[in-house]
């Protein structure tokens, strides 16, 4: 899947685009209304972006801060119920606050996409206890972390986390070589699913011998 900006996308096919290195056949195109900053905006976005041939579905994000770039929660939820009802597959991007989650879902999101860290910051999964909870009482929907991946063990811990996926740009742009990252991301992916389905070990305070007497025949 790859997400594309409607707004910083070239939509006019006679002139050089994005969308002519990426083929449709092998890569679904998920419109996002990046740099919308009111709900009224992010819809017109979406509206566009089915109109021009892209996809029903779109990567909602209403921002409500241009510093930290975090997300205008009550107008993603407005805009979320009229993409929605107008047929859109919406996956909004979104606070790590449960409560708004839910309210989300209520309103007919596909996906709870929270953040975590601010958008493009690399810092990896700031509030781990959030991320958590959140897959502890969503269901019926994917959990896809969007935002603050930098490097592959981040991946990885969001994985571990319970997350379903993990949407990511800058980590990868900005590695001093992305092809490279980019696989390191796709292993950190991988390995952090499996260790999620596997179980860990829970954590002790003492130490426990690796090879036990328990059971031992002398």
């Amino acid at each position: 899947m790859v997400t594309v900006a409607v707004r910083r996308v070239n939509l006019d096919r006679s002139k050089e685009s994005l969308l002519d290195y990426i083929d449709p056949k092998k890569y679904f195109l998920l419109p996002n209304t990046a740099g919308c900053y009111t709900a009224d905006e992010a819809i017109r976005a979406a509206r566009l972006g089915r109109e021009v041939g892209l996809s029903d579905w779109v990567k909602l994000e209403v921002i409500g801060d241009q510093a930290t770039l975090y997300p205008d929660v009550q107008a993603t939820l407005e805009a979320t119920r009229v993409l929605v009802s107008e047929g859109f597959t919406v996956l909004p991007y979104t606070s790590d606050d449960i409560v708004f989650a839910k309210r989300l879902i209520d309103a007919g999101a596909a996906a709870v996409m929270p953040l975590g860290a601010p958008i493009g910051s690399g810092m990896g999964i700031q509030n781990q206890a959030h991320i958590r909870i959140l897959r502890e009482m969503i269901s019926g929907v994917p959990l896809i972390v969007d935002a603050g991946v930098g490097t592959s063990s981040d991946a990885a811990i969001a994985m571990e986390l319970g997350a379903d996926a993990v949407l990511m740009n800058t980590g990868i742009a900005n590695a001093q070589d992305p092809v490279l990252m980019a696989e390191a991301m796709q292993h950190g992916v991988i390995a952090g699913r499996q260790a999620y389905l596997a179980g860990r070990m829970p954590k002790k305070l003492y130490a426990t011998a690796s090879s036990p007497l328990e059971g031992v025949v002398r």
